[in-house]
């Protein structure tokens, strides 16, 4: 068997390993079916069962109630950056949604939200690099506004929101693609929740929705049908064919995060994980962290060295180490380590003594 190494990168990410077996062993054959998962119809009983039960484990994990619909989408966070201003925006009374810039992923969700309404940027840290997240003081949230649309975790340079401020009646609406489901989350404060799967849910291909109720209907009839949200709850995530093995993966993943013991135990595991990597950054000056402490991700830890030479010494030598994904993202560089549920301690652990030696050898 190939051997596996320890996988950090941003995404598509690490699966568990349980999970990545079970569909190894039955991607011939489902038990029962006799066809793969590949092969299944979409409107078949077996998928009808794979859709129920991740849709299930789903609202279990989370608490969500029945007031709110979760939809499986295609498209990933990006198709959402449109969808939600096409559906939220009009009919508003102030035509104008509140947006807080805390990263790339959210300046694009405000500038595809712009194409559809008025944009009203409510805070943002781009002077000090979106190193940091605003203060609660920072923001100028409007209360005529038809959301508020924050990241929850950014990727990027290594940010994460740890209490989300409070929008009293207007609707929380958050990407939560690269945090989703790493700790407890109160579905309630929101009105939309979305995240593209590829981090911590599943494979690339499949996008969760969780969305209120009545927000799902507020979409215009003018809109093209797929880019309602009403048509996806009307036809059950299925409006046309869905991506059936990125859901079935989801259903695993999401299996085993309540093997796992739910979100308080995972929240409890990935602080564990990253005060490991956070304490080896800094141990000494030679590894220096790029986000402000009290906001540090869990998610993805981002740090730097004396120059980019040394940077790109460390990213092959620990490639050649069994260490995959630690180039930073290619608009800032750097380096960053992503660790994200499925990322196992060992690997957490052998990246902490990768860099303790590397720091030896190169200090």
């Amino acid at each position: 068997m190939t051997q596996r190494i320890h996988n950090f990168g941003a995404g598509p990410a690490v699966l568990p390993e349980p999970v990545l077996e079970q569909a190894r062993d039955n991607l011939l054959a489902l038990p029962g079916v006799g066809m793969s998962v590949l092969e299944i119809s979409h409107r078949s009983k077996p998928f009808d069962e794979i859709l129920a039960a991740a849709e299930s484990n789903i609202r279990a994990l989370a608490s969500v109630t029945d007031d709110y619909h979760v939809l499986f989408l295609q498209g990933g966070a990006t198709l959402q950056f449109s969808m939600v201003p096409m559906n939220l925006l009009p009919g508003s009374a102030s035509g104008a949604a509140d947006y807080v810039i805390t990263g790339s992923w959210s300046q694009q969700a405000a500038a595809e939200a712009g194409k559809f309404g008025a944009v009203r940027i409510a805070g943002t840290t781009e002077a000090d690099g979106f190193r940091r997240i605003p203060s609660e003081e920072e923001l100028t949230l409007g209360a005529d506004a038809a959301y508020a649309h924050l990241t929850t975790n950014n990727t990027i340079v290594g940010t994460q929101w740890r209490t989300l401020p409070e929008t009293g009646d207007v609707p929380l609406v958050v990407d939560a693609s690269s945090d989703i489901f790493s700790r407890p989350i109160d579905v309630a404060r929101h009105g939309l929740i979305y995240a593209g799967a590829q981090k911590n849910l599943g494979p690339a291909g499949a996008t969760l929705v969780i969305v209120r109720a009545d927000l799902a209907e507020r979409g215009p009839s003018s809109l093209p049908k797929l880019l309602r949200y009403a048509t996806h709850v009307k036809g059950g995530s299925r409006a046309n064919t869905p991506p059936v093995y990125a859901i079935y993966l989801m259903w695993l993943v999401t299996a085993w995060l309540r093997e796992q013991g739910g979100l308080a135990a995972m929240a409890a595991r990935n602080e564990r994980k990253a005060a490991v990597l956070y304490g080896a950054i800094d141990r000494s000056a030679f590894y220096r962290g790029v986000a402000a402490p009290e906001h540090r991700s869990l998610m993805n830890v981002t740090f730097r060295l004396a120059d980019e030479g040394l940077e790109a010494r460390f990213a092959s030598a620990a490639s050649a180490a069994g260490l995959a994904g630690l180039k930073g993202h290619r608009s800032v560089g750097g380096l960053r380590a992503s660790i994200y549920n499925a990322c196992p301690d060992a690997a957490v652990d052998a990246l902490a003594d990768f860099m303790a030696e590397f720091e030896r050898r190169n200090g």
